[in-house]
């Protein structure tokens, strides 16, 4: 089990701010659990760490920071 944030550069919705906007953990079989940070406080479940990036990367501008042991 990996636990990550999600740090955004560049906030193109307006909804999500900079910084780190979410916390995640990779699960041993490679699925991923998301928690929003913010207002909406939403928490999504994905196949996959490029499922992640795939979907809420913005083209660079959000990136994994993987969280020492």
């Amino acid at each position: 089990m990996r636990l990550f944030y999600l740090v955004r550069s560049e906030d193109l919705s307006g909804v999500s701010g900079t910084g780190q906007v979410a916390e995640g953990v990779e699960f041993d079989d490679g699925q991923v659990v998301l928690s929003w940070f913010g207002r909406f406080h939403a928490v999504g479940v994905y196949p996959n760490v490029k499922a992640v990036v795939d979907i809420h990367g913005h083209e660079g501008k959000t990136t994994l920071e993987w969280i020492a042991a």
